[in-house]
């Protein structure tokens, strides 16, 4: 929990900036909508950035910004040098950070900004790989000019050196980040032998009986690994995987993207701008003709970035899920290009934790912007009541449902 300032501190910042109208606001001049961002100076900087996180690449956010559901609009932080690249421009970007209010994100009336969710669970900001740590105080200061009195990064890579650059600034100005929740989730080690390691990961009885569903499902026709690369590859191939997601829990429940028209309008944008330089993947597992499982996967840099699986759940008695991540797991593997791969799935994932047994830590950091600032705090506790608060909600949905399903 939390420290708490003295009560008196504590209301006098209150009443003067807890208002919505004291929140960082639009029109800042520190703040910009992020479809104004040059994209050029954006790609450039993706291409050497110190940590890497196809959420953020221009092609994808600007295509989330423009229509997906409940993340529309976001803004950005930007840091800039004075030393050019070669294309032309006044100034080289050495860091981004999409945001959104503190009020929109969590309907918390204090002022600070959030990274945007990009849809993928990851929000780790591009920093220039020379110049992290300027940039990451750049992009602080940017902040600071705003209005807010605090950062919030959002699913951040905690042991990576994004992180690492926003901890030694604050170190250097006397202050400290403060971690709101953790937790670890799977990645692949592709530098290794695929066979090698999925034995290690599953030992020889799993995969043997993975192999007799295999087998099994070849009774419905050849069983067959696709790679969908090219945009016109991935464009056709993109409308097989809405099919297949809707068709199961996620279509139940109302948050497959085809169910959405900015959600479908936003994963064909992305996923087609992306294959055009090489970033983005569709993998399919098809028995004859039927495809019974799809992926989206992104690259960027060295690491790959599962987003997403839908399957075909009439085939679901034989692991259609499973099966293709095997696939995946031999695909990336092969490759050299690729020496990692970050599932950004939930904690204690039941299908991908057993078979990618490395772990990224993840989680959310608040940066404070000024020493000793009193708002702090009360921001801190104020997102620690929200998380309670909304934890206490899902249980009680994980409780009616696992209830609906006994009766």
């Amino acid at each position: 929990m939390a420290e708490i300032a003295d009560k008196a501190v504590v209301h006098r910042a209150s009443t003067e900036d807890a208002t919505p109208a004291h929140a960082p606001a639009k029109g800042s001049p520190a703040l910009a909508p992020l479809a104004d961002i040059p994209v050029g100076q954006w790609r450039a900087l993706a291409e050497r950035v110190v940590e890497p996180n196809a959420y953020y690449l221009p092609e994808w956010a600007l295509a989330v910004s423009a229509s997906a559901r409940g993340r529309i609009g976001a803004l950005a932080l930007s840091a800039c040098s004075d030393a050019p690249l070669a294309y032309d421009g006044p100034a080289r970007m050495i860091g981004l950070l999409p945001v959104i209010s503190l009020w929109r994100s969590y309907k918390i009336p204090l002022p600070a900004l959030v990274s945007a969710q990009p849809y993928g669970t990851l929000c780790t900001p591009p920093l220039d790989c020379d110049l992290a740590e300027a940039a990451a105080e750049c992009l602080m200061q940017e902040a600071r000019k705003a209005g807010a009195h605090a950062l919030i990064l959002r699913d951040m890579s905690l042991d990576g050196k994004a992180m690492r650059a926003f901890t030694e600034v604050l170190r250097l100005n006397g202050m400290r980040p403060r971690l709101m929740q953790s937790y670890l989730r799977a990645g692949l080690d592709a530098t290794r032998n695929a066979d090698d390691l999925l034995l290690d990961a599953l030992g020889s009885k799993k995969l043997k009986e993975l192999r007799r569903l295999r087998h099994r499902l070849a009774d419905h026709g050849a069983v067959g690994f696709e790679v969908a690369r090219t945009p016109a590859e991935v464009a056709a191939t993109l409308e097989t995987f809405l099919v297949l997601e809707a068709s199961g829990w996620k279509g139940k429940r109302g948050t497959a993207l085809a169910q959405h028209d900015g959600d479908a309008a936003f994963i064909r944008r992305a996923a087609a701008a992306l294959a055009e330089t090489g970033q983005c993947e569709i993998v399919t597992l098809r028995a004859g003709e039927t495809p019974v499982a799809a992926a989206i996967v992104l690259r960027h840099q060295d690491r790959a970035f599962y987003f997403k699986l839908g399957i075909d759940e009439r085939f679901a008695k034989y692991s259609p899920g499973v099966q293709l991540t095997l696939d995946l797991t031999r695909h990336l593997c092969s490759d050299p290009a690729i020496r990692s791969a970050d599932s950004t799935a939930a904690p204690d994932h039941p299908m991908i934790n057993p078979i990618w047994r490395g772990r990224f830590a993840i989680g959310d950091v608040l940066i404070p912007l000024r020493r000793h600032d009193p708002l702090v705090p009360m921001i801190h506790t104020a997102l620690a009541v929200h998380r309670s608060a909304d934890e206490a909600a899902r249980s009680a949905v994980r409780f009616i449902r696992n209830r609906g399903k006994s009766r």
